[in-house]
C-alpha cells in the first residue's frame, strides 16, 4: 500500500480523510437528487411512483431507497427528455452507437464539460502523466465520447495533444516512431492491432519511446495487462467510464499501486448491488456496479445500473475506494450448457499459452438441442511458421484449460496470422448465433 501522504496529487481532495469525503458527498447527492427531481418529468415520476422524495435522504444509506436508472430510461425519453436544463445551455451531445437498439443520448454544461476535463487531468496525472508530455489519442472521436474526453483532459494537464483518433493503423505506428509520444490512450484491443503493425515492419513496439498507456471502453484481464507491458515496455493503466456517467475518467488507476481504478467519488457515488435482486451490497462483493452522479448539472444520472461486474475495494493510492477488474457485463455473460461465462474467462487462458496471441473471437451455436462453442485464435507472428503437429498440440491444450478452469468443452481452432477481424475500436469477442437459429 502507498501512504497517501506520498502520492502526488493533482487535486487536494485526493487524498482527503474519508469523513471529509463523505460529508461532500452527501451534500452534492442532496443538491443532485434534487435537481434531477425538480428537472427531469421521467424523475419526479419515477421517484413518486417508489414513495421517495429528495428531502428523504438524510445519510448516504438512504440512497438505497431510490430507483435504479437503465440504459432504458433514455431511450424511452430520446432524445432530450433527460436534460435538467435548457436545451440552449447544452453545449455539446455524445451519444451511443445504437447498435443494439435506440441510442442513448448525453449532454453537458459548460459546467460539466470543465468537470470532464479536470476528471480525466487528474486520471492522467494519477497514471504519471505531468504538464508537457506528449499524448497520444487513438480513441475515436465524435459522438463517442472516448476521443474528446482524453483529448480536453490531456489539455487541462498541460500535455501535447496528438488527437490521431482511430484507424489508419500504419500512420499511427509512423507518428509514434517519428513524434515519440509519452502516453498513449486507447483501446487495449486497437493496441494490440498497434504492436502488429510495428511487427509487421520489423520494428520492435518497445523500442516506441511509450512510457504509459491509459486503456478502456473495453474490459481487459490482468494477463492483457502482462502481454502489453511486455510488448511495449510501459505501464498499463486501467481507465474507467461510461458515457451515461460522463464518459471516460469516472476512474482511473494510480501509476504507483496499479491495483484498480480509483472512483473519482467527489463526483459519483458508488454502490455495489446484486443484479437479481437489487440488493446493495457490502464492499467487498461482486455485482454490478451503480453510479450516482453528484455534480452534473445537464444529465443528472441517479442510481444508473452499469451492467459492469465488479467489487468495491478500499483506498490505497488516494483516499477515495477502488473497483476491481472489470469481470464482464452482466449483458454479456453466456450461458453454455447452464455454466456462467465470461469472454475475458476464456481470454485470460488464452494468454497463459505463450504461443497465443490475444487475437480471439468466441462463436456459440446450437447443435441440436445443445449448446456448441469454438474459439478462433491466432498465434503469435513468430509462431506463425509452426508446423501442423505443434499447431495440434497448442489447440488441445487450451481446450483442456478451458474444460478445466471453466467446466465447458470447445472446439478450439488455430486461424490464419490476421485472420481474426481487427477493430478500429471496441474489439468483437463473441458472435452468438442461438438468437438467430
Amino acid at each position: 500500500m502507498v501512504a497517501a501522504s506520498r502520492v502526488t496529487a493533482y487535486e487536494p481532495i485526493e487524498t482527503a480523510s474519508r469523513d471529509e469525503i463523505s460529508a461532500l458527498q452527501l451534500e452534492r447527492l442532496r443538491w443532485s437528487l434534487r435537481h434531477a427531481y425538480d428537472h427531469i418529468e421521467h424523475y419526479r415520476r419515477k421517484f413518486d411512483a417508489h414513495g421517495v422524495h429528495p428531502d428523504d435522504l438524510r445519510t448516504l444509506d438512504d440512497l438505497a431507497r431510490f430507483p435504479f436508472t437503465s440504459k432504458d430510461d433514455l431511450r424511452q425519453n430520446y432524445p432530450f427528455r433527460m436534460f435538467a436544463v435548457p436545451r440552449d445551455r447544452v453545449v455539446r451531445v455524445h451519444a451511443s452507437s445504437g447498435t443494439t437498439g435506440q441510442p442513448t443520448v448525453v449532454g453537458y454544461t459548460q459546467n460539466d464539460i470543465d468537470m470532464w476535463a479536470t476528471l480525466m487531468a487528474r486520471s492522467i496525472h494519477a497514471a504519471g502523466g505531468r504538464r508537457g508530455d506528449m499524448v497520444h489519442i487513438g480513441y475515436g472521436y465524435g459522438l463517442f465520447t472516448g476521443g474528446l474526453g482524453a483529448h480536453y483532459g490531456a489539455e487541462r494537464l498541460g500535455c501535447t495533444v496528438i488527437p490521431m483518433s482511430g484507424g489508419q493503423t500504419e500512420k499511427q505506428v509512423q507518428l509514434i516512431n517519428d513524434f515519440k509520444p509519452d502516453i498513449i490512450m486507447v483501446t487495449p484491443s486497437y493496441l494490440l492491432n498497434l504492436a502488429d503493425e510495428f511487427k509487421r515492419q520489423r520494428i520492435d513496439p518497445a523500442s516506441s519511446g511509450l512510457r504509459v498507456g491509459l486503456f478502456g471502453a473495453e474490459p481487459w484481464t490482468n494477463q492483457m495487462r502482462v502481454e502489453i507491458e511486455k510488448t511495449f515496455a510501459i505501464d498499463a493503466i486501467d481507465l474507467y467510464g461510461l458515457s451515461e456517467v460522463i464518459g471516460p475518467g469516472v476512474a482511473s488507476e494510480c501509476i504507483e499501486s496499479k491495483d484498480g481504478p480509483v472512483i473519482w467519488e467527489d463526483h459519483f457515488y458508488p454502490e455495489v448491488v446484486d443484479p437479481a435482486t437489487g440488493e446493495v451490497l457490502p464492499d467487498g462483493r461482486h455485482g454490478e456496479l451503480v453510479f450516482t452522479s453528484l455534480s452534473k448539472e445537464a444529465l443528472p444520472m441517479i442510481r444508473y445500473r452499469t451492467r459492469d461486474l465488479t467489487c468495491l475495494l478500499p483506498p490505497t493510492a488516494r483516499s477515495m475506494r477502488r473497483i476491481d477488474k472489470i469481470t464482464g457485463r452482466s449483458d454479456d455473460m453466456l450461458i453454455i450448457r447452464g455454466v456462467n461465462v465470461f469472454p475475458s474467462q476464456i481470454e485470460e487462458l488464452i494468454l497463459k499459452q505463450p504461443k497465443l496471441s490475444p487475437h480471439y473471437l468466441i462463436e456459440v451455436w446450437r447443435d441440436g438441442h445443445l449448446d456448441s462453442v469454438a474459439v478462433d485464435v491466432e498465434l503469435k507472428r513468430e509462431y506463425r511458421y509452426l508446423p501442423a503437429v505443434d499447431k495440434e498440440h497448442v489447440a488441445h491444450s487450451l481446450q483442456r484449460h478451458i474444460k478445466s478452469f471453466i467446466g465447458i468443452s470447445t472446439e478450439v481452432r488455430i486461424a490464419d496470422i490476421g485472420g481474426i477481424e481487427r477493430s478500429l475500436g471496441k474489439a468483437r469477442r463473441v458472435i452468438d448465433r442461438r438468437a438467430r437459429e
